[in-house]
C-alpha cells in the first residue's frame, strides 16, 4: 500500500507517514522492502484478471481512501485542501464502481462525494479554516449531496439484504452514513448527534481505530456535553496511539475551552500547534490559543 501511494499516486513519504500515523523512516523502509520483494521475486507488472480483483479490492479501496483524505485535508502546505488529489480519488472511485460495483465500493464513492460537497464552505475567501458548525451550508454542493445520499442508500440496501443488522455493513458505508446525517441537517444545531454516536459505535466494531475513537468522542461531546467527550479523549491519549496527532490535542483544547479550563486549553492548543504543518490549521490554532490565553 505504501509503495502504491508513493509510486503510483505520487504522495510523498512524509504524507504517507502521516496517513498511517507513523514516521517517514518507517514508511521509507516499507517501500524499500516492497521494491526488493518485487525485484527478487521477479513479480511482473500486468493487468489483473477479473478473477483476481476481489482479493485486491480492500487494498485498492484503502489506497483511494487515503489519497482522498490527503486531498480533503492536506497534511502540510499553504492550502487546507488539494483538489487535484480529491478529484482524482473521486474519478478512481467512479471507475471502480463501474468495474466492480460492490457495496463498499459504492459506499466509498458516497463518502467522498458527501465530504467533497462541503469544499466551498470549508475556508474563507482568504483561505482560513471554517469549522463544520460555522459553515455556510448554502455553499454546500447540492448535486454531490443528492448523488452521495443515493449511493449511501444503495450501498446500505446491498449490504443489509436479508438482514436488519448494521453490523453487516462495511466501514466505508458506515462513514458515508455518518456524513449523510451531517448533509441532511439544515444547520449544526439540528444535527442528530445521537444517531452519529450510534453509527460510530457500529463503525468501531467493524474497524477498531484510535482515530475513529477520537471522532466518536467529539460526537459524544456534542450529544452529552464537553466533559463526557473530554474524558474519552483523555483516555485515548493515555493509550499513546494519538499522542503525536494534532487533531487529538486540538479537540481536547476545544473541550477544555468550553469547560472554562483555560490553562489546560492553552496547553493543548500549543501542543496541537507544535504538531501541525498545514498553514490554515496553524493560523486557526494560533488565533484560538491567543484568544484563550
Amino acid at each position: 500500500m505504501a509503495l502504491t501511494l508513493r509510486e503510483v499516486c505520487g504522495l510523498t513519504t512524509e504524507e504517507i507517514a502521516r496517513a498511517f500515523l507513523t514516521s517517514p523512516p518507517t514508511v521509507a523502509q516499507r517501500i524499500v522492502r516492497a521494491k526488493a520483494k518485487i525485484r527478487d521475486a521477479r513479480i511482473p507488472y500486468q493487468v489483473p484478471s477479473m478473477a483476481d480483483l476481489p482479493d485486491r479490492l480492500d487494498t485498492v479501496l484503502h489506497v483511494i481512501y487515503l489519497v482522498f483524505n490527503e486531498g480533503y485535508s492536506a497534511s502540510s502546505g499553504a492550502s487546507l485542501t488539494r483538489s487535484d488529489l480529491s478529484g482524482e480519488a473521486i474519478r478512481l472511485g467512479r471507475l471502480l464502481v463501474e468495474l466492480l460495483p460492490e457495496p463498499e465500493v459504492i459506499g466509498l464513492l458516497a463518502l467522498m462525494l458527501l465530504h467533497e460537497s462541503r469544499r466551498a464552505a470549508r475556508t474563507s475567501p482568504v483561505g482560513d479554516l471554517i469549522l463544520l458548525e460555522d459553515q455556510d451550508r448554502s455553499l454546500w454542493n447540492r448535486d454531490q449531496i443528492v448523488e452521495g445520499l443515493a449511493l449511501v442508500e444503495r450501498a446500505l440496501s446491498l449490504q443489509r439484504f436479508g438482514s436488519t443488522e448494521l453490523a453487516e455493513v462495511g466501514p466505508y458505508t458506515l462513514q458515508a452514513a455518518i456524513s449523510a446525517v451531517h448533509a441532511q441537517a439544515p444547520n449544526a444545531a439540528d444535527t442528530d448527534w445521537a444517531q452519529i454516536v450510534g453509527l460510530y459505535d457500529v463503525l468501531l466494531q467493524a474497524e477498531p481505530s484510535p482515530v475513529i475513537e477520537l471522532n466518536r468522542a467529539a460526537a459524544v461531546a456534542m450529544r452529552d456535553g464537553p466533559l463526557a467527550g473530554l474524558e474519552l479523549i483523555d483516555a485515548i491519549l493515555s493509550h499513546g496511539d494519538l499522542i503525536d496527532y494534532h487533531l487529538a490535542h486540538s479537540a481536547r483544547a476545544e473541550l477544555c475551552r468550553r469547560l472554562g479550563r483555560t490553562i489546560e486549553a492553552r496547553a493543548s492548543y500549543e501542543r496541537a500547534l507544535g504538531l501541525t504543518q498545514q498553514e490554515p490549521e496553524r493560523r486557526f490554532l494560533q488565533r484560538l490559543g491567543e484568544l484563550k490565553g
